[in-house]
Parts: C-alpha cells; structure tokens; sequence
C-alpha cells in the first residue's frame, strides 16, 4: 500500500478495476483482454513449438510436460465423451490451460504488475499525465498513472469469464444441430422430459432454462471463486512488509484452486458437449 493518502476503501477499488476504452456495450477492459490473448498466444506458440521439436527419443523436460498435460486431458475427454469426434480434444486442452494460464497470473503480487506499469506509463506516455495532488508521494504518482490500473488476472474480470462461458454455449448448439440434426433439437426440447404433445409449452421452458443455466453456471463459476481469491491477496497486501510470507502461504493454497477450476471448466464443458452429442 502506497502510503495514508490512500484510502484502503481507494486501494481495493484501484486493484479491482481495469483501464477501460470505450462506454457501455462497447466498453473493452484492456488489461484482461491484453492478457487473455497474450497467455492464449503463449499456449498455441510453446505447444506448437514443442510439437515440431518432438523427437521419439528421451525428451526434454518441456515436452515431457506437454506430453503429461496431453495425456492428461486424453483421459479425461475419452471418459466423458463418447462420441467419436477430432474436435473435443483440441477443445479440452485449449480450454483448460488457457484458464489454467489465467489463474495463473493471480500469483503475481498485486503491487507488483501496477508499479511496473504506472511507471512505464509516466515514461513513454507523459504528455497525457493526469492532475496529481500537491502532497502526493512519487509511489502515489506512480499508482495514480491511469496505465497501473491495467488488470494482470483475465479471469477476475467477469467479461471474460461470461466471454468463455458463452463461447462454450454456442459449441453446445453447434453439436447438437451437429448431431441430432436442426429438427432432432428442437424435438429433444419439446419432447423432454414428458414426452406428450400438451405439454411441450412446459417442456420447451424446462429445457430452455437448463440449456441457458449451463454457460451461465460456467462463468458465474470461474469468476466468483477466482474474484474471491483476488480480493484475499488484495487484503493481504494491506499489511504492508509483512504481506510476503502471508502471500506465499495463501498462493500455495490457492494454486490448488487455480487447477480445480480450470479443471472443472474443462471437464463440464466435455460433460456438456457429450449430451448435446448423444442421441438418446
């Protein structure tokens, strides 16, 4: 925490909001959509990398790894999907570690990335420095740089997480219309869970409220417990000197949630995609 200039109610808000362009609808969240695409860059990149550098021989500790994390998902897919399908697996995969990349950033120390930033902003970007007080500290002038507001963990950002969710849903109605045919869906959502033509205003209510709580649990999902986490360091970082031991006891901790959640995402998205391709 910079120093008493600054409220804790003013520290909080300030690490739980992102730089902003745009109004409304339009509004992007710079920070979360910079990272997302950076991490999501990173994965295709070193797993394709390690792809053509594959060798059939002792392999390096990287793409022993990557072999790890391939099987891993292999497993996972060919236990809970059931249908034949190239896609799913590729699915998966991106899926889990992009989240799981994600998740990831969050063990950075919350000062850490803003600092860097507020400073790169007020060297490369000063001719739009904001309006600082008399009595500002140079830690406070670096924090009050609109550029240390860029946010560093994707999936605290609840665009993101309601952006993968509704990714997930449109694959959802692509199988389906994919497996059962346009008439087959839209005859499995009349049909069930009564099958009888007098009760299909009561059936197509039921089905559309479950397909809609899928996508919308997903995302609900990831973000709440990930905003949660987020919050917890924050507060820990209120203590002051004394906020590195207490992060690296709750980062070892919250690296168990970090993987459980990009886990479950990955493991109901497959369960999802499973029944919308199963035919019965």
């Amino acid at each position: 925490m910079a120093d008493s200039n600054i409220s804790v109610q003013g520290y909080i808000k300030h690490h739980l909001t992102d730089l902003t362009v745009g109004e409304g609808f339009w509004a992007v969240n710079l920070g979360s959509l910079g990272w997302s695409l950076i991490l999501g860059s990173l994965f295709i990149i070193s797993f394709a990398w390690v792809g053509r550098k594959a060798t059939t021989g002792v392999p390096g500790k990287f793409q022993c790894l990557v072999e790890m994390i391939i099987e891993f998902v292999g497993n996972s897919v060919k236990e809970a999907f059931h249908v034949k399908d190239k896609l799913i697996a590729p699915i998966a995969l991106t899926i889990f570690m992009w989240i799981f990349l994600m998740n990831l950033m969050k063990l950075v120390p919350v000062d850490w990335f803003p600092t860097v930033a507020g400073l790169a902003g007020m060297a490369f970007n000063s001719g739009a420095m904001p309006e600082y007080a008399a009595d500002y500290s140079f830690l406070e002038r670096v924090m009050a740089h609109p550029w240390s507001y860029l946010t560093i963990a994707p999936t605290t950002d609840l665009n993101i997480t309601m952006g993968m969710a509704l990714g997930v849903f449109i694959l959802i109605l692509g199988y389906s219309i994919y497996y059962k045919g346009l008439g087959g869906f839209a005859k499995e959502l009349s049909f069930t869970p009564f099958n009888h033509w007098s009760l299909v205003p009561f059936n197509l209510v039921l089905e559309l409220v479950t397909l809609l709580a899928k996508p919308l649990s997903l995302g609900l999902r990831l973000f709440g417990n990930l905003y949660a986490g987020e919050v917890i360091f924050i507060l820990i970082a209120l203590v002051g000197l004394a906020q590195l031991p207490l992060h690296f006891a709750w980062a070892v901790f919250h690296i168990l949630v970090i993987l459980l959640q990009a886990f479950i995402f990955m493991m109901l998205t497959i369960v999802y995609l499973s029944m919308a391709a199963e035919k019965h």
